[in-house]
């Protein structure tokens, strides 16, 4: 299955969801977990809009470091623009599976629902380790996608909608196999917790007020390959809109954040 196209389009799109005051939220335990220090040399894996990293390079400041690093060249782009007053901080292109880094380049790294994409995950982490100094830490946060709660009128078309949606991701449940992977790369484990994404009622500027048009202009593209009908998927839509009507909507999906060091 294709994955996400991050384009100029969906890059701006990415922007809006990440910065709903949940996910505002989810960025400042993210930092609290890594706790960045002046002068320390950080690498943020997986860049996106670079909201985090510009948080990062006015926490290292200007004795130190903050590498922007991101496959798609819209996510570069907008991570650029946004960070370009900051001479500490650079954004490039490049792969979380081969980081293009010396041993030992980076005190800390970041990344924040990335490696869910990454089919190599065990030579992602070994490349993750080698760029680390000795006792660098590192702090990864994923969803396992089967913890969303949803609800819906008619949960047998739910699961087939989300069932084409996990076929984007590599790994849908990374988080259940994280710690393992982490140990097996040589890092130890330090701190997993829950990050909730939660909306017990509708609001649209939210992760799940984002998600339900990123989700439905997947399946609108790719939703024929497991047999789901325009008609179905409008259903869907219609079910959701109801739902939002009647005071019945719900979402709730954990992420996990793993704090782990070299």
């Amino acid at each position: 299955m294709s994955q996400l196209s991050f384009d100029a389009a969906a890059a701006q799109a990415l922007e809006a969801i990440y910065t709903t005051p949940d996910v505002v939220a989810q960025r400042a335990r993210v930092i609290d977990l890594l706790s960045p220090a002046p002068g320390e040399h950080v690498i943020d894996v997986g860049v996106g809009p670079g909201l985090l990293a510009l948080d990062l390079a006015r926490l290292v400041g200007e004795r130190g470091r903050l590498v922007g690093l991101d496959l798609a060249e819209a996510m570069v782009a907008v991570a650029a623009n946004r960070l370009s007053n900051w001479p500490c901080a650079e954004v490039r292109r490049g792969d979380a599976a081969a980081l293009d880094f010396p041993d030992a380049s980076f005190d800390a790294a970041v990344s924040t629902q990335v490696y869910e994409y990454v089919a190599d995950m065990p030579g992602a982490l070994r490349e993750l380790h080698r760029v680390l100094r000795p006792g660098g830490r590192v702090l990864i946060l994923d969803t396992d996608w089967r913890s969303l709660v949803w609800h819906s009128s008619d949960q047998a078309r739910m699961d087939r909608m989300l069932a084409c949606w996990d076929a984007h991701l590599a790994d849908p449940h990374l988080p259940a196999r994280l710690g393992p992977l982490l140990r097996e790369a040589g890092f130890k484990v330090r701190r997993a917790e829950i990050v909730p994404m939660f909306s017990p009622s509708w609001q649209p500027v939210s992760y799940a007020g984002g998600m339900i048009h990123t989700i439905r202009g997947f399946v609108r593209n790719h939703g024929a390959r497991f047999g789901i009908t325009p008609d179905e998927q409008e259903a869907w839509w219609r079910d959701q809109e109801a739902l939002i009507a009647a005071d019945q909507f719900f979402f709730s999906v954990n992420r996990y954040a793993f704090l782990a060091t070299r």
